[in-house]
């Protein structure tokens, strides 16, 4: 099989990538106990991890993340796994790099540490830094392709992300997420950011795509979408929920359909998207939609 060209070169050649869907979503059906720590199944069960990652291969993904989305130490503390965060890291890439077998990119995933910083809660910032340090240098010893910083609600946190990730592998390209919801005055995450202010945060900070994941179906992701269009020049990444979760029989039932994602993911090219995913209840089955979508949407091009 011959080598893979280089994400960078990728982005820079002006292709529309597919990050994959849920991972959380697919564990919880295989058998992830509610309150646990998904980060657990990767040593517990690292073959369905293995499915998992070979599942959206096979459906088209360009990018494969990785199960360490709450590993960084702060995170596992707060399920007393902390003193295994190293292994979980490195075996979470194998897996993935497994799966992959050189026919799709591993993305390091990294989300919130869990703690409050200050000054809005009692956790230096230096200490945040030196977490996510510490898990960005095992992702990149492990030999991730790119980091995908997600699901950040403060601004602080996610540049300290975003700077660990360069210091410690500059060359290694890093997305950066946020979760924002509509408010009467625009999107705004939860501690109060702006688009706006997301965008040069972030690219201030290093980060090579910057956007938006979670919170939001795709509907309300294409005008999120297309705030980040405006007021940003680099790639712009958006990874929507299949929709909002409704409950039922105790289970998030999630309401938009592969063929539903795939349709409105064109808008979401027409705004100018470069790399398009799935979060909470997107499956295989919508990165495959979507990788057919793209497909006719490039050859028409």
């Amino acid at each position: 099989m011959r080598e893979m060209e280089t994400l960078s070169n990728r982005l820079a050649s002006g292709a529309v990538l597919l990050v994959d869907g849920a991972t959380g979503t697919m564990l919880l059906e295989r058998g992830l106990e509610p309150g646990k720590a998904p980060e657990s199944f990767t040593l517990s069960h690292p073959e369905v991890l293995e499915d998992i990652a070979r599942q959206y291969v096979s459906a088209g993904a360009d990018i494969v993340g990785t199960n360490t989305f709450g590993a960084s130490p702060m995170r596992l503390e707060l399920y007393g796994l902390a003193d295994r965060a190293e292994e979980l890291n490195r075996e979470a890439v194998a897996t993935v790099r497994r799966a992959a077998a050189g026919r799709a990119y591993v993305a390091g995933s990294v989300g919130p540490s869990g703690a409050m910083l200050t000054p809005h809660g009692d956790t230096d910032p230096r200490d945040v830094y030196e977490n996510f340090r510490s898990q960005m240098q095992w992702l990149a010893d492990a030999g991730v392709d790119c980091v995908c910083v997600e699901t950040m609600l403060d601004l602080t946190e996610a540049t300290l992300a975003v700077q660990a990730a360069k210091d410690v592998s500059p060359h290694t390209p890093v997305t950066a997420t946020m979760t924002f919801d509509e408010t009467p005055r625009g999107f705004f995450t939860v501690m109060g950011v702006s688009v706006e202010a997301a965008a040069a945060g972030l690219a201030d900070a290093g980060a090579d795509a910057v956007g938006s994941n979670c919170g939001s179906g795709i509907e309300v992701m294409i005008r999120i979408a297309e705030e980040f269009r405006r007021v940003s020049d680099l790639p712009i990444i958006i990874q929507p929920n299949a929709g909002l979760p409704e409950i039922e029989g105790g289970k998030a039932v999630y309401s938009e359909t592969p063929e539903f994602t795939a349709d409105r993911a064109r808008l979401l090219i027409d705004a100018g998207v470069r790399i398009i995913g799935g979060c909470c209840g997107t499956t295989p089955d919508h990165t495959r939609a979507v990788r057919e979508m793209v497909n006719e949407h490039q050859g028409a091009a």
